[in-house]
């Protein structure tokens, strides 16, 4: 099969179902590995085992905290992410506390996220804010993601995948604008074509997160093949 490594590694291959088993895991474990996914983003109880997967590959281990609502206690977060880090996560995926967001509480906001990527950095792994954009207008998606700039985050992130809505083309526009080329974006929910992954980058996303990574890559391989006469 012919694949893009290049588009590869802007996905993040993604398992969050709360009914997903352990053979469900492995194979996007196995997926990943064969594509050369930038990660595999699991939730916190599969960090161990996803590790020892991926053990020795490029392919980092993701995992998500405060998920997917972001309500937990900042202390809460911080916990969930220290263990996932200290059990082999590379990449955390946080959700911001989108209630204090709206009540105006700025500086919890930001200390929350600080404090999840204090413990993470401090661990050596890097740190995506989940503003679930769905939940919020443009003028509270500014603030979000300049909050998350502030405190040291490695990316913003527009979507849990389990809200209303994922990700838009104007949110990952917004978002990039914000927050300039000094810090990643992530594009998530809903991406289940190439043609979505694909204007999703066009506008200014520099990780895409899918369940439909294979489909993706599969159309890519379809693409290329189709182009080259093969």
């Amino acid at each position: 099969m012919i694949f893009d490594r290049n588009l590869a590694r802007l996905i993040d291959h993604t398992i969050l179902r709360p009914d997903a088993t352990w053979p469900d895991v492995a194979k996007v474990c196995a997926e990943a590995l064969h594509y050369e996914f930038a990660s595999v983003c699991v939730n916190s109880f599969w960090v161990p085992r996803v590790a020892s997967e991926l053990l020795g590959s490029p392919v980092k281990v993701c995992t998500v905290a405060g998920f997917p609502l972001g309500a937990a206690s900042t202390a809460a977060k911080v916990a969930e992410a220290t263990e996932a880090v200290a059990a082999g996560a590379t990449e955390v995926d946080m959700v911001i506390n989108v209630g204090a967001l709206l009540s105006g509480e700025l500086a919890i906001v930001e200390d929350d996220i600080a404090a999840v990527v204090q413990a993470s950095h401090a661990g050596g792994a890097i740190v995506k804010v989940i503003i679930e954009t769905a939940l919020l207008t443009d003028e509270a998606k500014v603030l979000a993601c300049k909050l998350s700039q502030a405190a040291g985050a490695d990316f913003v992130k527009t979507s849990t995948g389990f809200a209303k809505s994922g990700a838009t083309t104007a949110d990952i526009a917004l978002m990039r604008a914000t927050v300039g080329h000094d810090m990643g974006v992530k594009a998530s929910g809903g991406i289940r074509t190439l043609a979505d992954l694909r204007a999703m980058v066009a506008a200014g996303a520099s990780r895409v997160g899918a369940s439909a990574s294979v489909a993706i890559m599969e159309a890519a391989s379809a693409e290329a093949r189709s182009t080259d006469g093969v």
